[in-house]
């Protein structure tokens, strides 16, 4: 199991992954924005995604829990 976690205070722009979803390493789970830039949260392993923690309009704070991969 990995945990995708937030690296730094944003809004959640978009939730490109869903759960049950097989993702690769690299791929996009959600994009945030912060300061008028799009950062894109990328996968760091191959699994499937079980748990998406946000949705489109929250605020993640720095180490806040995005996603799991299994």
């Amino acid at each position: 199991m990995a945990e995708i976690l937030a690296e730094i205070v944003a809004n959640v722009l978009e939730v490109v992954g869903h759960e049950g979803q097989v993702v690769d390493e690299g791929d996009t789970v959600v994009i945030l924005e912060s300061m008028k830039m799009e950062i894109p949260v990328l996968t760091e392993h191959k699994g499937t995604l079980t748990k998406i923690a946000v949705k489109k309009g929250d605020v993640v704070q720095e180490h806040d829990l995005i996603a799991v991969v299994e």
